[in-house]
């Protein structure tokens, strides 16, 4: 039996894998796993982007909670994001338009051919791919209701996707802004440096999810903008049995967070 350890500040984490299904080494090296527990496992520059077993709890998170939290999402800005994960979330609502802008296109073309999470998603009518930084993107780009920053660890190409400037132009490009924000239990430098460039966004607060395959599990994210729980319920009940992790308790309840991440979100004001 082969194992896949992913390393992080003094801890890991150890998963047997069968076998390697693909590979692809370009601006980032990008590996596909078969896991013996967990499904399909998507690795980049050595880190755990998904494995098929907790990926909605993830992308789910990620995508319903910005998505159900604005008051129109017709418009749709996808940053990151090449496996296609976010991608099928936004597409269960009613949008117009989604803009998935990925760096890297062995990223998006190895995840068509072998994980096949996305249900289709590229191929959607009223989906846009654009093969560019993201950051570079947002300079002459057009308004979006929703932005949502689907990164890898802040470091290389994804560095960029963390700095001040980058959300002083997400400010001005939409309504509502979410992006991943790393684990604040064993990543606290990377979890840091989002909370305080990300100041310059309005109205910025923070909710969590449990992320059983990411480092320490305990996972957060970041949204500003206009976002507005009274659109929650409501528009639950358009995607009501379309997801696996989802709901609005969850929604609701990803926001309570504990006393040490609460005063950690207070002092990067």
């Amino acid at each position: 039996m082969e194992w896949f350890v992913e390393r992080y500040n003094g801890s890991g984490l150890m998963i047997a894998v069968k076998k390697k299904i693909a590979f692809a080494d370009g601006i980032q090296k990008v590996e596909l796993y078969e896991t013996q527990s967990f499904g399909k496992m998507l690795v980049i520059d050595g880190k755990i982007q998904l494995t098929e077993f907790d990926e909605p709890f993830y992308h789910e998170m990620l995508v319903h909670v910005p998505m159900n939290s604005c008051k129109k999402a017709k418009k749709v800005l996808v940053i990151g994001g090449g496996d296609g994960g976010a991608l099928r979330e936004v597409l269960k609502h009613e949008v117009e338009k989604v803009t998935l802008v990925e760096i890297d296109r062995n990223v998006i073309e190895l995840c068509k051919e072998h994980l096949k999470i996305e249900n289709g998603a590229f191929e959607d009518p009223r989906v846009e791919i654009v093969i560019e930084d993201g950051r570079k993107f947002l300079e002459s780009c057009e308004k979006f209701d929703v932005i949502i920053v689907d990164g890898t660890d802040p470091v290389g190409v994804s560095d960029p996707l963390f700095g001040k400037e980058f959300f002083e132009l997400c400010k001005d490009k939409c309504s509502v802004f979410c992006s991943q924000s790393q684990s604040p239990l064993i990543q606290k430098e990377y979890f840091r440096k989002m909370l305080l460039n990300s100041s310059v966004l309005e109205n910025r607060t923070v909710f969590i999810a449990t992320i059983p395959t990411y480092p320490m599990a305990l996972w957060s994210f970041i949204i500003a903008g206009e976002h507005d729980f009274r659109y929650v319920r409501r528009k639950f009940k358009k995607i009501t049995g379309k997801t696996k992790h989802y709901n609005p308790e969850v929604h609701f309840s990803a926001f309570m967070l504990p006393e040490w991440l609460k005063k950690e979100v207070e002092n990067a004001k």
